[in-house]
């Protein structure tokens, strides 16, 4: 019991912090919405899916790209507090209590994931009232369940890179050369099924572009790769990223 309430103890205060920081919510919910707005009408209007769209307009094929990058830019950024309680010593505080350092990974991914879940579920419903995103009581759940593979897949590697780093400008350093990449090769604002040979191979060997196809499989029905292998890629990336996030807890310095 010792562990689950500890676990548990983490996972609290990681959402406290959340609620209290309301202009987290908003900065989190404002860039996809300006995203789906300016860039989703703008570039949309010249700009022509043909089959891989399928009717289906542009900001609506892009949707599940944004939440892919809400995920991106606010989970990966949850290492930053790692970073942040080392300087306060509050990790200090946390490590001798009687817990592992495996427990206090996991309750920092929960508590990352439940804050980006929320942010997620709002963006659907706003989906759904400004953009024309037609949810379905099975699509509204595997999208919670891509979301939550990828959201832990993310929140672990920012945890990864704060456990070994110390300061906040290298962290953001580095984070923007892992996020950007990420994004950009992962299809979420084009198909991918017309790119040159060189490009598609990036986009191919990129997990992120599993979670793009995987997402606008369930909410447009459009699909490149296929929603089983898109499900093989995220639970592989996940249990990889959560690997590497214990081992290196386990090794991190304070």
């Amino acid at each position: 019991m010792g562990e689950l309430n500890g676990l548990y103890a983490i996972w609290y205060r990681e959402f406290k912090i959340f609620t209290r920081e309301r202009s987290r919510l908003v900065s989190a919910l404002v860039q996809p919405l300006i995203w789906l707005v300016i860039f989703g009408s703008g570039l949309g209007s010249s700009i022509e899916l043909g089959t891989a769209g399928s009717g289906i307009g542009y900001q609506q094929f892009i949707f599940p790209g944004i939440l892919v990058m809400t995920i991106l830019f606010g989970s990966l950024f949850f290492g930053l507090y790692i970073i942040m309680d080392k300087r306060v010593d509050f990790l200090k505080e946390v490590l001798v209590a009687p817990l592992s350092r495996t427990t206090i990974f996991f309750g920092k991914v929960l508590g990352g994931a439940t804050d980006g879940t929320i942010e997620i579920i709002i963006l659907m419903m706003l989906g759904a009232l400004l953009f024309g995103i037609n949810f379905t009581i099975y699509s509204a759940i595997m999208t919670l369940a891509i979301v939550a593979l990828l959201m832990v897949s993310i929140v672990s590697l920012g945890l990864i890179f704060g456990s070994m780093m110390d300061s906040l400008e290298g962290f953001g350093l580095v984070s923007s050369f892992v996020i950007f990449p990420l994004f950009f090769l992962s299809g979420g604002l084009f198909p991918v099924k017309n790119l040159p040979s060189w490009l598609y191979g990036f986009v191919v060997i990129n997990p992120v572009s599993y979670a793009v196809d995987a997402l606008r499989t369930v909410i447009l029905g459009v699909s490149a790769f296929g929603l089983p292998l898109d499900f093989a890629v995220l639970i592989g990336f996940a249990l990889v990223m959560i690997a590497i996030g214990t081992w290196s807890f386990k090794r991190m310095k304070l």
